[in-house]
């Protein structure tokens, strides 16, 4: 996101990055666990793949580890809520530090993508058959236990299926300033920009910004919470963005994915907020960062929405940064809105043509990547510019944003590049900004918003 007119071009590149797991010792077999797999899509050259561990035992598991082999000429790609390692064709995959416990009678689960038409063969759940080990001598207890596994989709978090997403500056530029009571009505989900770095690492701090303060004539941080209020009692959801394009917040270890956790969750009880946005835009540690997002979602419930908006060209490739990040938080995230603007031209996910940015085939052929390397269509989004003034490049009238829509969701309306398959759950649009928005007239939100009403 951008706070003024200023042009960002970003040269075309290709992330790689090397992915890998240290080998982990066996726990201890616990009798009675099982494991379940099932693929959960199947497109032919490649499929995603899904293992849930059951613990049908008495006594709870404290660590699991679960190999299978793949048969030659089928390969593993991007992966979630697991550690994994490799020797040849046979895969050992253990638990994160926050899913190794099961609990009598619960289950947990974690999820891949593999290229190939194969399937997993030879299972072994710590060190014993997937089927299951010697029953327990003691029935389960019939009451349900305290700990449950994470969910496999996210809450809704009171949001429609199809959402149109918009950010509202917490400061002062060319853009028409607004009190955040006065968003249109038609966004249903806004992001406050932005959320600013401390002096220690990873910790947040937001209030209202003076010049805009200045600008409204007075408005201060109690406004601006009774107008959080507002709009929840108009049915809107309001989350807190950190970082757009000048922002600095560091989340590279332990520390300091407590500290964002521990200063999100306050801000968030402090203002009301629904949810927390990352747009980081000057990179992001994967590992620490979902351990900043998961200690957060357990400190404020299952409630809390959690989006995205990387630039293009961090979402070419499942191994970048914040495409990894995606992945491994699968299971809580909510949507992730790309900027699809201040690109340049880019490679989609045909890989055969560098489509240029402004047009319908750029925004279908790059969000295809994400719908085709692991993300569920209602987890992504597409991000536009609301018009004159918003980005440097890459705006496009609203009508082509609906295009774009219509042919991802149905297959009609297409340019001359067309995705292999329609995603009719996908959920929505964002624009930068509802300020650029409304200063252009609210061609946005009154041409997107009624159209993803449309939608499948």
């Amino acid at each position: 996101m951008k706070r003024s007119r200023t042009l960002v071009l970003s040269l075309v590149a290709t992330l790689v990055a090397a992915l890998g797991a240290a080998w982990v010792a066996l726990p201890a077999y616990a009798a009675g666990a099982s494991a379940s797999f099932v693929k959960t899509a199947d497109w032919g050259s490649g499929w995603e793949g899904k293992y849930t561990i059951t613990n049908g035992g008495s006594s709870t598991i404290n660590g699991w580890s679960l190999a299978f082999d793949l048969p030659s000429g089928t390969t593993l790609g991007s992966y979630w809520d697991a550690l994994l390692s490799s020797a040849g064709q046979r895969h050992t995959f253990t638990n994160r530090s926050w899913n190794g416990t099961i609990a009598p009678g619960a289950s947990v689960s974690f999820g891949f993508l593999a290229s190939g038409s194969g399937s997993p063969s030879g299972c072994q759940l710590n060190g014993a058959s997937c089927g299951g080990g010697t029953p327990p001598t003691t029935p389960p207890p019939t009451t349900p236990p305290p700990t449950t596994p994470p969910p496999t989709d996210p809450p809704t978090g009171g949001l429609p299926k199809h959402l149109l997403t918009g950010y509202w500056h917490n400061f002062d530029n060319p853009a028409v300033e607004l009190r955040l009571r006065d968003v249109p009505a038609e966004y249903d989900l806004v992001a406050v920009a932005f959320a600013e770095a401390t002096s220690t690492p990873g910790a947040l701090t937001f209030g209202i910004d003076p010049g805009l303060a200045a600008s409204l004539g007075g408005y201060t941080d109690a406004d601006f919470t009774n107008d959080v209020r507002t709009l929840h009692s108009r049915g809107k959801r309001v989350i807190l963005s950190v970082g757009g394009e000048t922002g600095r917040v560091t989340v590279n270890n332990a520390a300091s994915a407590t500290a964002f956790a521990d200063t999100a969750a306050a801000l968030i009880a402090r203002y009301g907020f629904d949810g927390i946005d990352i747009d980081l835009e000057n990179g992001l540690n994967p590992t620490y960062m979902a351990q900043a997002l998961r200690a957060l979602r357990a400190k404020v419930g299952s409630g809390l929405i959690i989006a995205m908006a990387p630039q293009t060209i961090d979402m070419q490739n499942p191994a970048g940064g914040y495409f990894k990040l995606a992945l491994d938080i699968k299971d809580i995230l909510t949507v992730v809105n790309t900027q699809f603007y201040n690109s340049g031209a880019m490679l989609g996910c045909d890989q055969n043509a560098a489509y240029g940015q402004g047009t319908v085939n750029f925004i279908v052929a790059l969000a295809c990547i994400q719908l085709e390397a692991g993300l569920r269509p209602d987890q992504v989004g597409l991000g536009l510019p609301a018009g004159a003034g918003a980005a440097g490049g890459g705006i496009v009238a609203p009508s082509v944003v609906n295009a774009a829509l219509d042919c991802l969701a149905r297959g009609t309306n297409c340019g001359s590049f067309r995705p292999p398959r329609t995603y009719p759950g996908i959920r929505g649009a964002m624009t930068w900004s509802v300020n650029w928005d409304v200063s252009n007239g609210n061609g946005f939100a009154n041409t997107v918003g009624p159209h993803l009403d449309t939608l499948p």
